[in-house]
């Protein structure tokens, strides 16, 4: 899996997956067997998508076995995907959603704005070097501006992580993904609106000089916002809500609003049509000014 673009994590799910299989030979691999540990899975409460994805990729590794003639045939040729509700409801942030979760940010700005005043009164008092003052800053920290973009450009969390300042053209009002941290493998290009163009360039103007737009420590790439971001929903009373759905709210909208589908799918950045068509419950009575096209003359 070495040329595989995540071919680490794939190797280290399948030993995990297949743990019990992991001392047999590969002939020994059969259907039957993976259909059994398929049913204990299900049972165990796993969820059939990731059922499929555990099978896809011993299904990718028994692949290869067959093309370097280590086996004569494939064990799981026949095995057939489960069904899968690719058009599963939907999480996105419903408008009530939307301004309790602004609130929380500029109340978590507030505080983290008027702690550091605090700290710099203390330093003061005992003629210490005083931090940076965060009031003639537009941003107190990185939370609000990430929650900005990823609400308005539907960017994966991962490539909010890998996102650089050479990817942002601000002239242009344009992002770009780079295909190589992309899920499909795609590089696409997404338009700022007013909002995330404003948002990047203050925070431009205070974020240190790096490379990533929001570095972690030392500048390097952020890992995580676990902490804050659960933080940031309990105080906004926000339940069932993942960073991952800022994408489905980003799209829902897009689709609330008449956008064609193939739009949508093009700033997602979806290599199949099929992934974006859960969203066209949502365009505004597409279906029903069709069925009524029957009764005109």
């Amino acid at each position: 899996m070495t040329h595989h673009k995540d071919g680490a994590n794939g190797c280290s799910a399948i030993r995990a997956s297949y743990v019990d299989l992991v001392r047999l030979q590969l002939n020994e691999l059969n259907a039957k067997r993976i259909e059994k540990l398929r049913s204990d899975w299900l049972a165990a409460g796993l969820k059939p998508s990731t059922v499929n994805r555990n099978v896809t990729r011993l299904r990718g590794l028994l692949s290869r076995a067959v093309e370097w003639g280590v086996l004569s045939e494939h064990p799981l040729a026949k095995l057939k995907q489960l069904n899968v509700d690719k058009r599963g409801r939907v999480r996105y942030l419903l408008p009530d959603e939307d301004q309790r979760l602004r609130s929380a940010l500029d109340a978590r700005e507030e505080k983290i704005r008027a702690d550091r005043d605090n700290g710099n009164e203390w330093r003061e008092a005992r003629k210490k070097p005083l931090m940076p003052d965060l009031r003639k800053c537009e941003y107190a920290d990185h939370l609000k501006p990430m929650v900005l973009v990823s609400i308005n450009t539907g960017v994966r969390r991962g490539e909010l992580f890998n996102l650089r300042w050479s990817d942002v053209d601000l002239m242009q009002k344009t992002i770009t993904i780079e295909g190589d941290g992309t899920k499909s493998g795609q590089t696409r290009y997404i338009p700022l609106n007013r909002e995330v163009l404003a948002t990047l360039k203050a925070w431009k103007k205070q974020s240190r000089k790096t490379n990533y737009v929001f570095p972690g420590k030392g500048g390097n790439r952020l890992d995580n916002v676990n902490s804050a971001w659960a933080a940031l929903l309990k105080n906004a009373g926000i339940e069932a809500f993942r960073w991952h759905d800022f994408r489905h709210t980003f799209a829902s909208r897009l689709a609330m609003a008449g956008i064609p589908l193939n739009t949508i799918r093009e700033l997602l950045g979806h290599s199949d049509i099929q992934m974006t068509l859960r969203y066209a419950h949502l365009a505004p009575d597409v279906k029903a000014k069709a069925v009524e096209l029957l009764l005109q003359k």
